[in-house]
């Protein structure tokens, strides 16, 4: 029931007459004509039917009565699950005994987070993977760089897009006669300035396709409003768990090559996003790496189309099921913390150093003192976040666990062992797209004062014969 309310106060006319106690004012809902209550207020009109809690959706109400009629309809109904949607085929292999392997630092000892330090120096013994400075930059963002009207916020991501469209455009990969696909798209500002990038090249926008993945629903996308004939743009709201590629409509219709870009993509999702390019079981491809790499210049159509690294997107023997072949990816990594064993991809790597599922759990917490290691811990143990999260705000700082490491390790020390984590984690997807067929390194592409989370990982089609060493 209401509260009373003040003599003074009335609703505004046509709007709902029920006062809402915890916002002190009337509901703002508009009447229908003749009434005095809104739908959502209307079982305090005598004679209406009661309202009930929407049994699919707690957050809104239904009449009792309608029920029916509203299940039919309800946007929190169960829909159809799309042509592309293979439950958790990118997934992995699960473990039953997975759930025994987590860790949580905040119930090991000392000694058992030094047996850890040790085994993760131990890991790195020969292990050559250096991680190079390389920030670049691309003129289609230099007005948007200088404009005053963006804030400190819009000017980060600005820094982080024009920079990863200057790796793409070094790697050869910026050119039309191609498909873009963005893993994590979220409001979808990076197809839109690969998009702006493209348009200012001669005939660079030719066949040019942008496909747009991101699981949750989002406000403010910007795909939406381009209208260029020239150019398809495809938003898929699935988790790119359950995404098949070789199922995708806009994929199968011209066969392009793909390109996969994101920033950024939290923990498991990039582990999901290159097995969704490089381990479809549907897919098998078996075919020889490409002889040559496309420059930008170059157009997408003189690839051979059954050429494809091994274990890549393929559309050989004339198939018209698949598209075309993975020309390579640039994907902006942050939220180790948040990655899973079963996802992965970087399993064998772990296993031939030794290491298994509890020690790659532990390092996945441990992280997260690469960017709040500077940070006096704040919360005993944080709650398991979902793996395939993707946020606007790319600063995802993780909360810290208390551990016994506090108290005798300076924050610069598990700063650093935060970041050989990391890395580590990182060397595994490495060794994962060498042993497809690509050569792959790591890079950072902003400095630090732009985001802690600065690592870029780039592949490309190798031209040596595979390798499964990680140097």
């Amino acid at each position: 029931m209401s509260a009373p309310v003040p003599a003074v106060l009335e609703p505004e006319p046509g709007r709902c007459g029920f006062y809402v106690d915890k916002k002190k004012r009337f509901c703002k809902m508009v009447v229908g004509t003749g009434k005095r209550f809104c739908g959502e207020h209307g079982n305090m009109e005598k004679g209406n039917s009661k309202r009930i809690v929407c049994p699919l959706d707690p957050k809104h109400t239904v009449s009792e009565d309608k029920l029916d009629k509203h299940l039919k309809k309800c946007n929190s109904r169960e829909k159809p699950k799309p042509i592309y949607y293979v439950e958790n085929i990118n997934a992995g292999a699960a473990d039953r005994e997975e759930t025994l392997h987590q860790v949580s630092l905040c119930e090991c000892s000392r000694t058992q987070l030094e047996s850890l330090v040790d085994k993760l120096k131990t890991a790195f013994t020969g292990l050559q993977c250096n991680v190079q400075d390389r920030i670049l930059s691309h003129p289609v963002l230099q007005e948007e760089l200088i404009n005053p009207n963006n804030g400190d916020s819009a000017y980060k991501h600005l820094k982080q897009q024009s920079s990863i469209l200057g790796h793409l455009e070094e790697l050869g990969l910026l050119g039309g006669g191609r498909c873009f696909v963005e893993f994590g798209a979220g409001r979808g500002k990076l197809s839109h300035w690969i998009h702006e990038a493209l348009k200012t090249q001669d005939h660079s926008c030719r066949d040019l396709q942008l496909l747009l993945v991101e699981r949750c629903s989002t406000r403010f996308k910007v795909d939406g409003k381009h209208q260029d004939a020239a150019v398809q743009f495809e938003r898929l709201q699935v988790d790119i768990q359950h995404l098949d590629l070789s199922k995708v409509p806009l994929l199968r219709k011209k066969k392009l090559p793909l390109v996969a870009v994101g920033k950024h993509l939290c923990g498991a999702a990039t582990d999901l996003a290159l097995r969704c390019l490089l381990e479809n079981p549907v897919l098998g491809g078996h075919a020889e790496p490409p002889q040559k790499r496309l420059r930008t210049s170059e157009p997408a159509a003189d690839l051979d189309p059954e050429a494809a690294p091994n274990g890549g997107l393929v559309s050989g023997h004339g198939s018209d099921r698949c598209p075309g072949p993975v020309l390579g990816l640039a994907v902006a990594l942050c939220c180790h913390h948040r990655c899973e064993w079963r996802h992965y991809v970087g399993q064998q790597f772990f296993l031939q150093r030794g290491l298994g599922p509890a020690e790659f759990s532990a390092f996945c917490r441990m992280s997260s003192w690469a960017t709040c290691g500077r940070r006096p811990s704040s919360q005993d143990c944080p709650p398991q976040d979902q793996t395939n999260r993707r946020e606007e705000d790319e600063d995802h700082e993780p909360a810290e666990e208390r551990d016994a490491m506090n108290g005798f390790l300076s924050a610069a020390e598990r700063e650093q062992l935060g970041r050989l984590c990391k890395t580590l984690i990182d060397s595994g997807r490495l060794h994962f797209l060498r042993t497809k067929g690509f050569s792959s390194k790591l890079t950072r592409y902003v400095n630090p004062h732009v985001t802690l989370e600065n690592i870029l990982l780039t592949a490309v089609p190798s031209t040596e014969p595979s390798s499964t060493e990680t140097s």
